[in-house]
């Protein structure tokens, strides 16, 4: 015996409760309760099934050695912790057409001796191999199966026994077994949840390709990114790049970022990342207002260009801060700093700063660069254009050190880059044309001293 039954399902969370609320009671969320239908089976008399629990021991497991393998695309493995872990979940988020169905076909075309499926959800057969064909991938490497229902993908996976299955995507699977439509929170978490499971006990790798809402975040509930072992976030930059950062992952760093551009070919990774955010100048003089840092994720060091400008303020109002890749609050304090240390006026100067590449910058290593970005742009002295910067700037103007100052000063020598500002109290090998400041003051005198030199 089965009845229906209504309840009200957070969509933010996947809370239920038996009637409407206006807030969710479990994660705050207004207005997220959506009305749905489920199942309820009528209790029988039937004994639970008795489940012999198997202990194991830890010495025991034999770990093979084809349990992680490469996708053959190095900015997606790096990403990834290196490699694709058999049995590992991994949920893939971004942008409507940024590249996330894209690079899914190029994995699954791109491994050698890998049993892989392609199961699409959202493009037909005809659609799907035009697409392939467009991108010039091997037809014959990648299987294709048009299904969304549960059930059948459980059967095809218990059949075939991939290595690798794609889902595309999260949103249009459903299980017969729910009443709620596909994409609803009900059926999200319990197809990703019965299919992380299978993919277990195959030791298949599988990838759930996911919708964003508004915000920025993957559709569905919360629970979703728990299920899987890692997250993954397509990012667009100003100048095109798809970035590929991971937000949660089991079997790797989440400092890690890959980086592509777009082709008619698909996702090309870049081949020289350490200096894609620079500009590329052909002349040696800089412009006023343009400072490099260094910034460093996981394994690797980014050379970044920061980018200031100052101009009056206009009819006697009141000073602004126009910044999208560097913190407004980080802009504003690094100006006060200026003003009351290096006493530099900005009160009357709106100040507008921009990041080369469009990335966003959130490191303390980028605060002494920053403050000699500013400095370049009201006085309208150019720093010079072999200067690498980096120091956390304390409210009292002290320079501070920051980490991973060694692999920082390498990753500027190698792109040549000859001199170095680094705080005092920074233990580095000597290399290169290392520039010690202890304060802010210091700094500015230094780059002051460099800019006579330059212009002599």
């Amino acid at each position: 015996m089965k009845k229906d039954a209504i309840v009200f399902v957070c969509s933010e969370c996947g809370h239920s409760e038996s009637k409407w609320l206006g807030r969710c009671p479990d994660c705050g969320s207004w207005n997220s309760f959506n009305e749905q239908n489920v199942v309820i089976k009528k209790k029988g008399n039937n004994q639970p099934t008795k489940i012999e629990a198997q202990l194991v021991s830890m010495k025991e497991i034999v770990i093979d050695k084809g349990f992680r393998f490469t996708s053959n695309i190095s900015e997606f493995d790096r990403v990834l912790g290196g490699s694709i872990m058999h049995g590992g979940s991994i949920l893939i988020g971004g942008e409507p057409g940024i590249g996330k169905s894209t690079l899914m076909l190029q994995v699954v075309a791109s491994l050698d001796q890998k049993k892989a499926i392609y199961v699409s959800g959202e493009e037909s057969n005809q659609q799907v191999r035009t697409r392939c064909e467009r991108l010039e991938l091997p037809l014959s490497s990648i299987s294709l199966f048009n299904d969304t229902r549960l059930g059948a993908i459980q059967e095809v996976m218990d059949k075939e026994k991939p290595d690798v299955m794609v889902i595309d995507s999260l949103q249009t699977l459903y299980s017969e077994e729910i009443a709620s439509p596909p994409g609803s929170v009900n059926q999200m978490r319990m197809c990703a949840m019965e299919l992380s499971d299978s993919a277990k006990q195959h030791g298949c790798a599988i990838f759930f390709v996911g919708h964003i809402t508004k915000d920025g975040q993957i559709a569905g509930p919360k629970v979703i990114e728990h299920i899987v072992d890692t997250v993954l976030y397509f990012e667009l930059s100003d100048n095109g790049a798809r970035i590929i950062r991971a937000s949660k992952n089991r079997f790797g760093s989440i400092d890690e970022i890959g980086i592509f551009l777009m082709s008619e070919k698909g996702l090309i990774p870049v081949a020289d990342p350490a200096g894609f955010f620079l500009n590329k100048r052909s002349g040696k003089a800089l412009p006023a207002g343009i400072a490099f840092g260094t910034m460093v994720e996981g394994s690797r060091t980014f050379l970044v260009e920061i980018q200031a400008l100052t101009i009056p303020v206009k009819g006697g109002g009141y000073s602004r801060i126009y910044s999208e890749r560097i913190d407004n609050s980080l802009v504003s304090r690094i100006a006060a700093v200026l003003e009351r240390h290096g006493h530099i006026a900005f009160s009357q100067h709106d100040i507008y700063v921009n990041v080369a590449g469009g990335i966003k910058l959130k490191e303390v290593a980028i605060e002494l660069p920053l403050a000699l970005a500013l400095y370049s742009a009201i006085s309208g002295n150019p720093l010079p254009p072999t200067l690498v910067s980096m120091g956390e700037l304390s409210l009292a103007g002290e320079v501070r050190p920051v980490g991973l100052s060694d692999k920082r000063i390498k990753g500027a020598l190698d792109m040549g880059f000859s001199t170095i500002l680094l705080p005092e109290a920074t233990t580095v090998d000597e290399k290169g044309n290392l520039l010690r400041c202890e304060t802010l003051n210091d700094a500015l005198d230094i780059v002051k001293t460099l800019s006579i030199r330059i212009s002599k």
